[in-house]
């Protein structure tokens, strides 16, 4: 894992090395071992590396034999061997051992189309001088961030925005479109970021820069069966399913494993992170070391699972215990390293465990992100099916019984009347067409929150709509799958790469320079998860059922069998105790720097920081709008009004 940064100027002019020592100094905490930069007239590259493959000999940015092509790269390749061996046959001289080298060699090779053969995850740039072009590329489901912009006839990318906003002309002001859209659907979708004019490449895109034209083009596409094509799947056919599955996974976890450096594991207590390091302990002879975070409010703390786990594969544990204080205490750095505002403190206790995994001298980590997603593990699958027979059946006196099966781990909701619950997942014949039908609960939940927005913001907003712009996002063969499938696109295609592997994942890991690596994303695990029958991966209403089957014999059967319990960290108790918060809370959420910001209405927030301070019930609306509102604030703060160099 690295950071990377370059510009290109349009007209010929040369390229600035201040500029580029500034952009490359400014993301080093992604890659504090070594620094380069290379200019080529109108163009330069620079690079923050983090050593892992090749230790001595991996410099960058890199050229190819007669340096006509030069690289920067974050991430990497985990086929590269493969490939390596390939390209020598093909008559290709290699002067490294790093999984970079292979990048340039196959671009000699294949051109453009490279990109399609690798495994990994990656945001790279090539300046290719004897075509005048240069060639950028984001991996399929968005591991790596890659954001650009142009500015005064120069164009800019870069790892994070920070390194962009390092040019002097680059604007400084918040999209209040991408505004709207953190506060719909958490994320902004692709391009568009939170800052106007800055955009980033989105997942499985590649990118020309070339004779003053900025082309992007889709190299990959995440794909499922159409619905009138799903078939019942008898008992040999899901053992087929089991198998390969195992297998895949297996073989994505040992190539991951590859590293000139030690790799540990996070273990949660849960299925997807404890069938990771089952695996993972099949290949390592030495004690492997797995880190835990644990929380002292039992609500959130699954330490009893994560030791069980532990325990049964022998692995060597350690763990950081977080305190609300130590969440609040963090937070206001966790939005300098997110960019962007979030609207949950989940992402404060991963900077915390990054921290703990740098401290032990590990620079690598294998995790189970990206299961839930691919194989029907959240909650809001099961919703989906329950929905749509509440819509099927709407005389059924089971449906709020059933909703409550769904949160165990939330007893407010169990507190509720069936009036309640009729009310909020009420589904009519509309809703059930609705293309978004599994997602608009959670959506307007969120958009609730909206209602502390500025005049001023509502008015700019009131002829856009956020869902045409997500609809125009969408595959043409998204409306032939069914609603289960549909979820699953929206969840692996946005969600996933806009918050889960940004704010939780790249972000928080590169802060601590920790390079996460995903098993369950490698593109094959992937695809073979599209071609599963949904009734494989949701059963009933048992979640993750393939998976399940996996997980056989590999770990503990009461953490096989434990229904799923989401990731959730402490929230509200962060900021406020004694009738008074933090005091960047304070600063950040007064009247008078609210109006200054002018993204939201100051008694409305005073309101909501109000019934914080005296202690009143908060629901999880009012926790997501506290979030929501101070992140932004932060994020103003650091990112236009007092710049952190």
């Amino acid at each position: 894992m690295c950071g990377i940064a370059g510009v290109l100027n349009f007209d010929d002019a040369g390229a600035d090395p201040d500029l580029l020592r500034r952009m490359i100094q400014t993301v080093r905490h992604r890659g504090p071992d070594d620094c380069g930069i290379h200019i080529d007239r109108n163009v330069g590259l620079a690079h923050a590396r983090l050593s892992i493959i090749d230790l001595a000999c991996g410099h960058q940015p890199m050229p190819n034999e007669d340096r006509s092509l030069w690289i920067t790269f974050n991430g990497e390749i985990f086929n590269y061997l493969e490939l390596r061996e390939d390209l020598i046959r093909k008559g290709h001289r290699f002067a490294t051992h790093s999984d970079t080298e292979v990048i340039l060699h196959h671009y000699e090779e294949k051109g453009e189309d490279c990109v399609e053969d690798f495994n990994g995850q990656w945001a790279f740039a090539i300046w290719d001088s004897k075509n005048q072009k240069l060639f950028l590329s984001r991996d399929r489901l968005a591991v790596r961030p890659l954001f650009y912009t142009t500015c005064n006839g120069v164009f800019l990318f870069a790892s994070e925005i920070k390194s962009l906003l390092r040019h002097p002309g680059v604007s400084r002001e918040v999209d209040r479109v991408g505004l709207d859209q953190v506060f719909t659907f958490w994320f902004t979708l692709p391009p568009r970021t939170i800052f106007r004019g800055i955009q980033e490449l989105p997942a499985g895109h590649s990118m020309t820069v070339q004779n003053g034209c900025i082309k992007s083009q889709r190299y990959w596409q995440l794909d499922y069966s159409p619905a009138s094509e799903i078939r019942k799947i008898g008992r040999r056919e899901e053992q087929e399913y089991s198998e390969q599955l195992l297998d895949l996974l297996v073989d994505a976890t040992r190539i991951r494993l590859r590293a000139d450096v030690p790799v540990g594991a996070y273990l949660s207590g849960g299925l997807d992170s404890g069938i990771i390091t089952a695996i993972v302990r099949r290949f390592t002879n030495t004690p492997l070391k797995a880190f835990s975070v644990t929380f002292d409010d039992p609500e959130f703390n699954e330490a009893p699972y994560q030791e069980e786990v532990s325990r049964f594969l022998g692995t060597e544990r350690h763990e950081i215990r977080c305190s609300y204080d130590d969440i609040g205490q963090v937070f206001p750095r966790v939005i300098w390293q997110t960019e962007k505002p979030i609207l949950r403190t989940a992402p404060s206790p991963f900077f915390i465990l990054s921290r703990l995994v740098r401290e032990q001298g590990y620079k690598v980590v294998l995790t189970g992100e990206g299961s839930d997603e691919i194989l029907g593990g959240y909650d809001i699958f099961k919703e989906t099916k329950i929905r749509r027979f509440w819509g099927v059946q709407p005389d059924s006196q089971v449906r709020p019984l059933l909703l409550k099966r769904l949160y165990p781990y939330l007893p407010i909701l169990q507190e509720q009347p069936p009036e309640y619950l009729k009310a909020f997942f009420h589904v009519n014949e509309e809703d059930l067409s609705n293309p978004f039908f599994s997602h608009l609960p959670r959506w307007m939940l969120t958009s609730r929150i909206k209602v502390l927005f500025s005049d001023d913001v509502k008015d700019e907003l009131r002829s856009e709509n956020c869902y045409t712009e997500l609809e125009a996002n969408l595959p043409e063969d998204y409306y032939r799958w069914d609603s289960f499938c549909r979820a699953q696109y929206l969840e692996a295609m946005f969600l996933l790469p806009g918050y889960i592997l940004s704010s939780q994942g790249d972000r928080m890991a590169m802060a601590h320079s920790v390079e996460g690596r995903f098993p369950f994303l490698d593109h094959r695990v992937v695809q073979l998860a599209a071609s599963i029958p949904p009734n494989l991966k949701m059963k009933v209403l048992n979640e993750k059922y393939i998976l399940k089957r996996c997980a056989e014999h590999l770990i503990p059967r009461s953490v096989e069998k434990r229904p799923k319990q989401p990731y959730r960290a402490p929230e509200g108790k962060s900021f406020f105790s004694n009738g008074r918060g933090r005091d960047y809370v304070e600063a950040a959420l007064a009247p008078a720097q609210i109006r200054k910001t002018g993204l939201f209405r100051p008694a409305a927030v005073q309101k909501l920081v109000d019934k914080f301070r005296r202690g009143l019930a908060i629901g999880i609306k009012d926790n997501m709008a506290l979030a929501g509102v101070l992140s932004t604030q932060l994020m103003v703060d650091q990112f236009i009004e007092h710049l952190m160099w």
